[in-house]
């Protein structure tokens, strides 16, 4: 057992230097492909078109054991700066969730420079539709879903969650989103100082409506933010300051910043072979069984 937990943490030290020799978001694409994954869980939709207008698709992952009962759905969008990334790459996301008894999807949107905000936006709300329609053929229960994404999947994430127009105009019901989880997410970045932000938000005439923080409500499900104390690519604040704004409203709140984390740590430490470094999947998986259960 010893040294197969030895083998084990050499091939996951190995990957972690591979992966930093490379840029996001095909860090995350070495990992998926080669990391042991979670066992129990099966692919059970691959992609499937959730937007004949767009043709976009979607992956969904769920326990592979049988259930008697409808289990709760984790709706996960990804990140790359709102300009990269597939949900294919986010696999081994799936898998972890589904490990914990979620039925897990995993959507694509559309990227910038092809679209700009709110295109994105819009495109997450597609999916939420999709299962909100959908999701009971693969045992999930439509009354029991969340959302999180990472970094700017966390910013759709979020925007979905607080502005309601979003799913509203996809046809949504209210009260879709039982609970939210931001990992590494950008909820408060103006001005606009970044390359990525500027090419996806510069063309809305309206700044603020582009800001989570902006929508900030008493109304709004409960949510968990995650940082990295030392993330240089969606500061701490954005987390601080809508925690902040949302503990002052009254909203079920809570937040988290994991010392020494970058922006990469956050998701990586989902995966099967970082977890030891971190316990963002225990502390997401945790809050959003505890706000899924039946009202």
């Amino acid at each position: 057992m010893k040294i197969a937990l030895m083998i084990v943490a050499a091939i996951a030290f190995g990957l972690l230097l591979f992966a930093r020799l490379v840029e996001p978001p095909h860090q995350l694409d070495i990992i998926n492909s080669l990391t042991p994954g979670d066992r129990g869980v099966s692919e059970v939709a691959s992609g499937v078109v959730f937007d004949k207008a767009t043709g976009l698709k979607l992956n969904v992952w769920a326990p592979a054991t049988k259930s008697e009962t409808k289990r709760p759905v984790l709706i996960f969008y990804y990140g790359g700066g709102w300009a990269n990334g597939e949900r294919d790459h986010y696999n081994f996301v799936g898998k972890a969730y589904a490990a914990k008894g979620f039925v897990v999807v995993l959507p694509d949107y559309r990227k910038v420079p092809k679209v700009l905000f709110p295109a994105f936006n819009q495109d997450g709300a597609a999916a939420a539709r999709w299962v909100q329609d959908n999701i009971a053929t693969y045992s999930g229960d439509p009354a029991r879903v969340t959302l999180s994404g990472h970094s700017a999947g966390a910013y759709i994430a979020m925007m979905l969650t607080l502005d309601p127009h979003y799913l509203r105009d996809a046809g949504v019901a209210p009260g879709f989103v039982r609970a939210t989880v931001g990992i590494a997410g950008a909820y408060d970045f103006l001005p606009f100082d970044s390359k990525r932000s500027i090419n996806a938000m510069r063309a809305w005439p309206r700044p603020n409506e582009t800001q989570p923080i902006f929508f900030a409500s008493k109304a709004a499900p409960p949510i968990m933010v995650l940082t990295g104390t030392e993330d240089d690519t969606v500061k701490p604040r954005n987390a601080m300051n809508l925690s902040r704004r949302l503990h002052q409203l009254g909203t079920v709140i809570e937040f988290k910043a994991y010392p020494a984390f970058t922006h990469e740590h956050l998701i990586m430490a989902i995966s099967k072979p970082f977890r030891g470094k971190g316990t963002v999947l225990d502390d997401s998986s945790r809050f959003l069984l505890a706000h899924s259960k039946a009202r």
